[in-house]
């Protein structure tokens, strides 16, 4: 993947999770993406109360994973590198 590619790719990202992340802000916490990988993996980043919440692998799956499939489909898999694992 080019890095043109790959800063198209996190920017459909980004904006998918902007519809999300209001939604994460009245609880205290946020989600960052940290890499896009070659085979097309998200890895995000739990900030703030999404860290240690308990539902953040729910979050995860019926949020995060569906608004970035949504936009951008080609994406696989949405894995989180910190926080509750599922």
């Amino acid at each position: 993947m080019t890095v043109e590619e790959r800063t198209t790719l996190l920017q459909r990202i980004d904006q998918a999770l902007d519809g999300i992340r209001p939604h994460l802000a009245v609880d205290g916490g946020n989600v960052e993406v940290v890499e896009v990988t070659d085979d097309l993996r998200v890895k995000i980043r739990w900030i703030g109360n999404c860290e240690s919440c308990s539902m953040s692998a729910m979050t995860l799956r019926a949020g995060l994973e569906q608004a970035i499939k949504g936009a951008v489909p080609e994406i696989r898999e949405v894995v989180p590198v910190n926080g509750v694992q599922q």
